[in-house]
């Protein structure tokens, strides 16, 4: 039996989800949440094996979300499930970690596949995701500096370019303020760059914040 758990913080939306596993007889939710506060507990007290992830949601978002997940529970298999189309989310996902990037307004069955591959430890790529996979393998982008950062380090490079302070991110963040402080040094040094204020005109100038 595979065991679910849900994070959306629609109420409407997960029970839509929860209703289209409940089809499957090898699947079974065994915990849902509306936030990472929620999500956390839960999984302290769920042996969850896939978490169907949104990126959307208030405070700390799917992707900082992810990253925490990835960190304490690195055997859970994350399927990230957003109303947004592929070609805005799907990749970065992928390359921060999650298993798979599922649209909620596709077909539910798809839903159902995408957990079961999940949880055999595939990648789920839906055929316009796998087309955008082969398209830029096709045809490389130029490789950028802040294309090496890892979510974490891509979160502490924003935050700092938005005026926090680092003991703030690391509240955010839910780490330690030296944990905060080792991604910027990584940060610096993969941008070469000296400072927080160089740190801010780099991610100004690439749109990153």
């Amino acid at each position: 039996m595979i065991q679910v758990v849900i994070c959306d913080d629609h109420a409407v939306l997960r029970r839509g989800i929860r209703d289209t596993l409940a089809e499957a007889t090898d699947i079974r939710v065994i915990g849902e949440a509306a936030g990472y506060t929620e999500l956390r507990d839960t999984l302290r007290q769920a042996a969850c094996q896939v978490l169907l992830l949104d990126i959307n949601m208030p405070g700390r978002n799917g992707l900082e979300v992810l990253a925490s997940v990835r960190e304490s529970y690195p055997e859970i298999k994350v399927l990230m499930v957003s109303m947004y189309p592929e070609d805005q989310y799907a990749l970065r996902c992928l390359k921060a970690g999650a298993h798979g990037y599922a649209n909620k307004a596709g077909d539910p069955l798809e839903l159902v596949r995408a957990v079961r591959t999940v949880h055999q430890g595939r990648k789920y790529l839906t055929p316009e995701v796998a087309q955008m996979l082969a398209d830029s393998l096709a045809q490389p982008t130029p490789e950028v500096p802040h294309e090496a950062l890892s979510e974490r380090e891509m979160q502490t490079l924003q935050k700092i370019a938005s005026g926090k302070r680092l003991t703030d991110i690391a509240e955010e963040l839910m780490l330690s303020p030296k944990t905060v402080s080792v991604y910027r040094a990584r940060v610096l040094e993969k941008l070469q760059l000296s400072n927080n204020a160089e740190l801010t005109v780099y991610a100004i100038r690439n749109s990153l914040v």
